[in-house]
């Protein structure tokens, strides 16, 4: 929902300095590669083993993932409907601030509902947005359960969880699916470098 004040608020973006002369200053493309799937699914995971690869490459990037944001930035915002939907929000606007410095953004959140992803998606710009799902199952995720919150949701004591008493919407087409069930870290992130790196190429003029 737009806030009733964005009337009084007056954007300069043309001032800033133009993101094609930030990417070309870093010699790389800025977008958002954004990984969602259950609690357990190896988001988090993947996100940090994507980052060292592309920073041996000498690559800029910045990860975005679920808890650090909930523990700073996204800190007064609970787990319901509009928590998550804010939650969601904020963090595809600053992606899309990163994505315009020309910083290589991997977010890692559930996102449940294919409306947060389409709303993350429209809010970064579709030309720079790429989903990622990791495939993973309920009961492969709670068996792992490597935060202890599937435990925890058994018992009571977390409330909406998704994949228990909360619903996660698989998607039909996304840009990539991993299915880390099955597939070890080492060959979910073979698939995964080789997706990023197809989509980051580009030569910029001298």
């Amino acid at each position: 929902m737009e806030s009733k004040h964005v009337e009084h608020v007056y954007p300069e973006f043309q001032k800033m300095v133009a993101r094609e002369a930030k990417e070309r200053l870093l010699g790389q493309r800025g977008a958002v590669f954004w990984l969602y799937g259950l609690s357990g699914s190896g988001k988090s995971t993947l996100a940090y083993a994507l980052e060292h690869k592309l920073y041996a490459d000498k690559r800029l990037t910045c990860v975005l993932d679920g808890d650090n944001v909930r523990s700073g930035l996204n800190r007064d915002l609970g787990f319901n409907k509009a928590g998550r939907a804010e939650n969601i929000r904020r963090v595809a606007e600053v992606a899309a601030l990163l994505k315009d410095m020309g910083m290589i953004v991997i977010a890692a959140f559930i996102a449940p509902t294919q409306a947060l992803r389409e709303q993350a998606r429209k809010i970064v710009g579709s030309d720079d947005f790429f989903d990622i799902y990791l495939k993973c199952s309920v009961e492969c995720c709670a068996q792992r359960d490597v935060k202890g919150l599937y435990a925890k949701a058994r018992a009571g004591a977390v409330k909406s969880f998704t994949g228990q008493g909360a619903p996660f919407e698989e998607p039909k087409v996304p840009d990539l699916l991993l299915d880390t069930e099955r597939e070890t870290l080492a060959v979910s992130l073979e698939f995964l470098y080789g997706f990023v790196a197809d989509k980051l190429a580009i030569d910029f003029e001298a």
